[in-house]
């Protein structure tokens, strides 16, 4: 029976294991007899079944099913249900109250009670919703009024009527239409100044007018959107927050949701290579993946609509108006399967497009590097975005270890005199690829501890003697580093292999989940349910070589740099019901020869950062951000906007030299990544691109600095 294990930040990510506690379940289940019930509501039932018994039996630390947990879910629900308090009344709020104590024995039940009567209801609501705005944006708005909004649902209520759910209503398109009119205008000022020949002048009656208008059509695409929800997409919502009661990693994936996860894990789908968007009831093609049959056979460009799908022989289906995930689902399909595309050209002509089905690679999702030249030596750059695998089976994929060696090896054959590898951003992927990458750069050793339910340890080692890469290293981390990026950080730390350097802490995710098909545990009486989805639950925790967990604190840097972002709460510790944290204790293990000495190198980045102008900024700009969070009521009052407008367009000229090349920096393509791709112009474009956004990262070149004082 496959499953896989997920190991990630908070989605992405995963690897093919064997789960003993899932065949003793597998064994007593299932629902017995026949039920007169729909199918869908015979689905739902068999779904939240089975999840109740596989997290019960799987969990790492399974929720008690009481009445706390009641109140956990009913809090998060109604939250999610309803965020932004745009459709809710307070009324339905205390109408969904009476469920308070009761959802904890619905779920052991399998009764959807709760769900159905709030779904019934959010319908309705949407509805109603539609008619507030509408009936607001049908009328001028007066920007002299002065008057506010607060922009923050968590500081507001529930309106108490549908009274106050228009006024709500009125104060949040007044603000939208006001931000639209004066873009509006600024854009004829310009129009203006520049004298254009053909520019036809409109009053600010019209402007504002023009505003709504616009406002209007945004408003309803939005509720198009919404309404075209399915109940099993609300299902799948209510699901989620069940399993959320338990962790913030474990969640309930619709099949839909579950492929789109094993395409961001393997960097490769099966289809045409046409990213699509639903617009104005259209599927339009917004952009064609280089290398993609679509890319090679040439015919379909941006802003195509899609009008209908054929597969191979068979009649095509109109797909105007129809779910886009409904649409991608026929779009997409095995290699060397035909499909046949009638759209919709930019110049109102009509195209049938026959393409066959090929494997996709996505690869901005793979490790790439870059020379950084600074002060006469030249040092290694890689960016890692996940740690991806192939699970495809096929051993024709990429695997991140070993594309993270083929990128050192290059390195070392440019006399690179150190090497930093860059993980900001990066949220996680397979266990078995960070623990084969970091054993790149020691001898030996245990590389992360996995802790089961029953506290069964195992570890996780290096056992390959051998060292890829033996000279100066350095691992950029930041916030959203989580999961693997923070197992691959702790080990270079704790074996002094190197310097981390980033914000004050990475993310602190220290669980790891597993996949388990739904579909492999229905007895065949429900066969005609599938596919039933996917449920990913926390079954362990890991643990640095040093003995602590990751979870909660995460990796603190050797070297804290300057973030913008550091007074934003992000991270596991800032989630719901997060795991607590721990340690067990550790082996012995041999910490590096040469390390680093980290009290200097700190010392002397400190003493360069404070000279930095950039950095300054950065300081100053994280200080503005922490101060302006809890800003978040907005003026209507056009004078009081424009203030503050003319304020925010200040900053942006102030803080326009943290978005400029970093001085007395190079960075270079490596000349045999140069020679791979000369003949191939998109992927240079798509390079030189890259190239340019790390010659303007302040960081990089700091860390250049602290390479130049490593052994």
């Amino acid at each position: 029976m496959p499953f896989k294990f997920a190991f990630m930040k908070k989605s992405t990510k995963l690897i093919s294991v064997a789960v003993p506690f899932i065949t003793a379940f597998s064994s007593c289940f299932f629902m017995a007899g026949t039920d007169p019930k729909s199918a869908p509501a015979q689905k739902d039932e068999v779904i939240l079944q089975m999840m109740v018994g596989i997290l019960s039996q799987g969990h790492f630390s399974p929720a008690k099913i009481d009445d706390e947990f009641s109140h956990r879910a009913y809090k998060m629900y109604i939250e999610r249900l309803d965020y932004q308090k745009k459709q809710l009344l307070q009324s339905d709020v205390d109408d969904l109250k009476k469920y308070y104590d009761q959802i904890d024995d619905q779920v052991l039940n399998s009764d959807f009670t709760f769900f159905e009567k709030s779904y019934t209801m959010i319908n309705q609501r949407i509805k109603d919703a539609q008619g507030y705005y509408r009936d607001v944006l049908a009328k001028p708005f007066d920007f002299t009024v002065k008057e506010s909004v607060e922009m923050d649902p968590e500081k507001t209520a529930f309106p108490k009527n549908k009274a106050e759910m228009k006024e709500s209503w009125r104060k949040y398109m007044k603000y939208q239409v006001m931000v639209r009119y004066v873009d509006l205008k600024k854009e004829q000022d310009k129009a203006l100044e520049d004298k254009k020949a053909d520019i036809v002048v409109k009053t600010d009656k019209e402007l504002e007018a023009e505003a709504r208008k616009k406002v209007l059509k945004i408003q309803d695409e939005a509720f198009e959107r919404l309404m075209k929800v399915k109940r099993e997409d609300r299902v799948a919502m209510y699901l989620n927050v069940i399993t959320a009661v338990y962790d913030p990693h474990t969640e309930f994936f619709p099949p839909k949701d579950k492929a789109n996860f094993d395409i961001n894990m393997s960097g490769q789908l099966e289809g045409i290579g046409a990213q699509l968007q639903e617009k104005e009831g259209y599927i339009k093609i917004t952009n064609i993946i280089p290398g993609s049959p679509s890319w090679k056979d040439g015919r379909l460009k941006a802003g195509d609509a899609i009008l209908k799908v054929g597969q191979g022989s068979a009649d095509p289906v109109d797909v105007v108006g129809m779910d886009i995930d409904d649409a991608i689902k026929m779009i997409r399909g095995k290699k060397g399967t035909e499909v046949r595309l009638t759209v919709k050209k930019a110049d109102g002509t009509t195209q049938i497009v026959t393409l066959i089905r090929d494997v996709v690679v996505l690869e901005e999702t793979f490790a790439q590097s870059a020379i950084v030249e600074q002060g006469g030596k030249k040092y290694g750059y890689i960016k890692l975005p996940s740690f991806y695998a192939d699970f495809g089976g096929s051993g024709g994929g990429h695997r991140c270890a070993d594309d993270m060696k083929a990128e050192l090896e290059k390195l070392k054959a440019e006399g690179v005199a150190g090497i930093m590898i860059d993980l900001r951003d990066n949220g996680g992927g397979s266990l078995p690829q960070v623990v084969k990458m970091a054993g790149l750069f020691i001898e030996d050793g245990p590389i992360v501890y996995q802790r089961n339910r029953g506290d069964d340890v195992e570890t996780l080692s290096d056992r390959d003697k051998s060292i890829t890469y033996s000279g100066p290293l350095a691992i950029l981390v930041n916030e959203n580093s989580a999961s693997a990026s923070e197992i691959l950080a702790a080990a270079i730390q704790d074996y002094k292999r190197g310097v981390i350097v980033g914000s004050k802490s990475s993310f602190g995710k220290g669980t790891v989940q597993t996949f388990v098909e739904l579909d492999n545990m229905a007895t065949p009486e429900y066969a005609s349910l599938k596919p039933l989805g996917s449920l990913k639950l926390t079954i362990s925790k890991f643990y640095r070589a040093n003995g602590g967990s990751t979870q909660l604190k995460g990796v603190i840097p050797d070297v804290i740099l300057p973030d913008i972002f550091s007074g934003i709460e992000t991270g596991e510790k800032d989630m719901d019901y997060p795991l607590k944290w721990d340690e067990i204790q550790p082996k012995v293990y041999r910490t590096w020869e040469n390390a680093p000495d980290v009290a200097a190198i700190k010392k002397n980045s400190d003493a360069r950062i404070s000279g930095n102008d950039v950095f300054k900024l950065i300081s100053e700009r994280a200080d503005q951000l922490t101060a302006d969070k809890n800003n978040t009521i907005e003026s209507l009052l056009l004078t009081d906007y424009m203030a503050d407008l003319k304020k925010r367009e200040a900053d942006k000229e102030k803080y326009k030299p943290m978005e400029q090349e970093v001085k007395n920096m190079m960075v270079s393509s490596l000349k045999v990544d140069m020679d791979q791709m000369a003949s191939d112009t998109s992927k240079v474009a798509r390079k030189k691109a890259w190239l340019d956004r790390v010659k303007k990262d302040v960081y990089v070149d700091e860390v250049a600095s602290m390479l130049k004082e490593m052994k």
